[in-house]
């Protein structure tokens, strides 16, 4: 029997090649949306699980409120980890990690560094909490002893080759020297984090116990059993019996008093699988996803497959009248309703293989570009894993019988006599449900092109807004250091060349980085009501002008004011916060030491504009700028002249006091846009599904519209011979199809309009929705449906009148 139902359905499919082809098209660009999607998902959903003990690895947020701020952070104080470890018997270990960023790391001897990003220091427990194989050294002792290093395979071969690594020794800036007690396997990029050094933390420069200071990540391995949410009442009591005592020393006031005021301390637990997806901290190691984003996929994954079932379901049912005699005349000879169902569901699940086979393909030629616009590292033998192969026997077998389930039951219920008789007319019977799922497409589709262009106008909005300095054009050069006390020369002679116009020495950039607040206080009120927490940046006196600022009151730093080492410039947020209404000549004090028992006072001199250091999902918070040039980075603003060959002239300054030293820089710029990375692949992600859901939905409609003409070929026929103009017969054929995608549009409307809104929520400054943008969406829509309808329309009312009314 099934080689029956093959032996027809092969038939069938030759016979009618057109409809055919336009199935398995659709099929195929649905099933490969669906499968390039469910991939990224499936890799966004695997972050972190495969550390051994990811059930019962948790890391500790911080809730703070204080001085103005509301600071939500991805860090804990230092002694969170041991007291919890020494307190608690729930906890089997800890492990803390501290964020370094670049450094320039070379082989003790060599003459050349490298630029290796994302260091981190680690205590010993790590290889105890995180599952991190090493192929040299001993886990338990790796990171034991003071300078000492586990570090990658990838980075053993760019630092020594083919040598064994063990037990030599690197140099970190060309003053740190750590010797290599491990090699561990590069770790996954399904990591929230990810390095290739894992320096010993007993050698990071930090004064430790400081419970009011928030800089390590701290992750908690549980026992088996234990509650996190029960657990985590305990916080409280860390609270009371350690952090109140420093804050009171801190501030002279109680926890209680500290909270009567408005302000908060809290910490709380993330489970270690959640971070990369749930977690809306700030100070992360690496930038996360959103579960929003996931949700969102999966979605548009799902309709577009919807999209390309209904076609197959539409198609198969307006063809219905072609196989209407087939089905009355299997009756008569005795063919029962499951035989008949039997064979359509055949040709659906045939044509959903034949399907799946193109759509691998399609994948296989379109990965390369989603990993570019995902950034993922994905291939098409990710789909051939264990876990994935019964999705992929299982996706073509469901698609079939969902997008044959109808057709198949539709025209098996035909009446035999009623059909030889040709009493019905079939290819119209079922008319009310198309329209219903031609609704459904493109209203899918007018959502997913608002959502495609509100992104866009978002991005575009973050880009060209005003954020209170100049971005254009201004080089920064990473790992000044290396220059080591010659960083002042090096500007200056970089100066001199023609075409830089200014220059600063700061490694404190308006861009996003691992910056923490300290509070200063009124002169005269050191106490948590007069404090502000305030980020406090050390600059030098081209700062300013090099940046593009502006100062809206008082002055800039200046050489000729021996007194400015004592002055401070304030921002506009920092001079609301303190409530100073003539700020100029108030005195504010700096803690200069962790007990907070000396203070430092400096004199505003001037405010600046408020700008933006953060992303523009957040509020603008309290700055102050103190005369104190950090060495970390030099930038300098350039002219609008030959920029790379500034750039290599630049280059050759570094290598003369800086020679085997990376020269690596960047743009301002582009570091600023770089915040904005996961919005732009979000929004090149959905307007490239957004033009395949439309092409799969025309592909359905140009279908449909060619059975309608074919329908309809004798009015048609007889509509010319009465004198009916071209542009009339397209009108009439087009109507139906076109009423169609305006109820798509009315019903698509309030629903992108919901949710682009609550998109944006998460950011504090955005645009508003136009309405211009559905009205935009709409008239896509309209004039592609138009396009695809009005070739069949045209075709038809071209084709003479008398092979019209000769059909039959």
């Amino acid at each position: 029997m099934l080689k029956n139902y093959l032996k027809i359905a092969l038939r069938n499919l030759r016979k009618q090649r057109g409809f055919a082809f336009i199935n398995i098209l659709g099929l195929a660009m649905g099933l490969a949306c669906c499968l390039l999607i469910t991939l990224y998902v499936v890799d966004e959903l695997s972050y972190d699980r495969f550390h051994e003990k990811a059930n019962r690895i948790y890391r500790i947020n911080s809730d703070i409120k204080f001085g103005g701020n509301d600071m939500h952070m991805a860090v804990s104080p230092d002694p969170m980890g041991p007291t919890l470890l020494k307190d608690y018997p729930q906890v089997e270990n800890f492990v803390r990690l501290h964020g370094r960023g670049t450094w320039l790391v070379k082989q003790t001897g060599k003459a050349n560094s490298l630029r290796e990003s994302d260091i981190l220091f680690a205590d010993s427990t790590l290889f105890d909490v995180f599952t991190l194989p090493l192929v040299h050294g001993n886990p338990k002792r790796a990171l034991v002893e003071p300078n000492t290093v586990v570090i990658s395979e990838s980075a053993a071969r760019r630092h020594f080759g083919n040598q064994n690594p063990m037990g030599k020794t690197l140099l970190f800036d060309n003053r740190l020297t750590f010797r290599v007690t491990g090699v561990m396997r590069d770790m996954p990029t399904n990591s929230h984090f990810r390095t290739d050094f894992f320096l010993c933390m007993r050698s990071d420069n930090y004064e430790w116990g400081r419970w009011l200071s928030n800089n390590h990540q701290t992750y908690i391995l549980l026992k088996d059993g234990v509650d996190p949410k029960q657990f985590s009442k305990n916080f409280e009591t860390i609270i009371q019996k350690y952090v109140g005592p420093q804050a009171f020393q801190f501030i002279g006031t109680t926890m209680n008093e500290f909270r009567k005021a408005g302000n908060r301390i809290d910490y709380s637990f993330i489970p270690l699988t959640d971070i990369h997806l749930h977690s809306k901290q700030n100070i992360e190691l690496a930038p996360n996803s959103d579960i929003q984003y996931v949700y969102a996929f999966s979605a548009v994954a799902v309709f577009i497959l919807l999209i390309a079932c209904i076609n197959f379901m539409n198609l198969s049912t307006a063809r219905s009248a072609n196989r209407a005699k087939e089905v009355g005349v299997r009756k008569v000879l005795g063919s029962v309703q499951h035989q008949l169902v039997g064979q359509f569901m055949t040709e659906s699940i045939l044509l959903t293989v034949l399907s799946m086979v193109l759509a691998l393909v399609i994948v296989q030629l379109a990965i390369p570009f989603f990993n570019d616009i995902s950034t993922k590292q994905l291939t098409i033998s990710n789909l051939f894993v264990p876990q994935f192969l019964p999705i992929l026997l299982l996706l073509p077998l469901v698609v079939g019988l969902l997008a044959g389930s109808y057709p198949a039951f539709f025209l098996s219920s035909f009446r035999p006599i009623s059909v030889l008789k040709g009493k019905i007319n079939l290819g119209l019977k079922s008319a009310g449900l198309r329209s219903g799922l031609v609704v459904f497409q493109f209203m899918m589709s007018v959502i997913l092109i608002v959502g495609a262009m509100v992104v866009y106008r978002q991005i575009n909005f973050i880009q060209t807004t005003k954020v209170g300095f100049n971005r254009d054009q201004v080089l920064t050069i990473n790992e000044a250091y290396a220059l080591g006390n010659q960083t002042q020369t090096f500007k200056e002679e970089v100066l001199k060349l023609p075409g830089v116009l200014n220059g600063s020495v700061s490694g404190y950039l308006p861009v996003p980085s691992n910056r923490s607040d300290s509070p200063l206080f009124p002169e005269g009120e050191i106490n948590q009501s007069g404090a502000v927490s305030t980020q406090q940046w050390g600059v030098d006196y081209d700062y300013i002008p090099t940046l593009g600022m502006e100062l809206v009151k008082g002055r800039n730093f200046s050489r000729e004011f021996g007194s400015d080492s004592t002055g401070v410039i304030l921002n506009e947020t920092a001079v609301k916060v303190f409530g100073f209404k003539n700020p100029i000549g108030k005195r504010v004090m700096q803690m200069q030491d962790n007990e907070g028992k000396k203070y430092k006072a400096y004199t505003v001199i001037g405010v600046v504009k408020n700008f933006h250091f953060e992303s523009l999902r957040q509020n603008i918070g309290s700055v102050a700028l103190f005369m104190d040039p950090n060495r970390g980075a030099v930038s300098f603003r350039l002219s609008n002249q030959d920029i790379p060959a500034l750039v290599k002239q630049i280059e050759g300054k570094w290598e003369q006091m800086a020679p085997g030293m990376p020269f690596s820089y960047s743009f301002l710029e582009d570091s600023f846009d770089a915040m904005y990375r996961a919005e732009q692949r979000v929004g090149q992600i959905v307007l490239t599904f957004s033009v395949l859901a439309i092409l799969i939905a025309c592909l359905g409609l140009f279908g449909l519209a060619a059975f309608m003409a074919e329908q309809r070929t004798k009015e048609i026929g007889v509509r010319k011979v009465l004198g009916a103009s071209t542009s009339s017969i397209v009108g009439l054929l087009s109507k139906d199809f076109l009423r169609l995608v305006l109820i798509a549009i009315l019903i698509a409307t309030p629903i992108a309009w919901y949710g682009m809104n609550q998109w944006l929520q998460d950011f504090a400054y955005k645009i508003d929705v136009p309405w211009w943008v559905f009205v935009l969406a709409g008239l896509v829509a309209i004039l592609i449906a138009f396009a695809t309808v009005s070739f069949q329309s045209i075709k038809a009312a071209l084709t003479n009148p008398v092979k019209s009314l000769k059909a039959e």
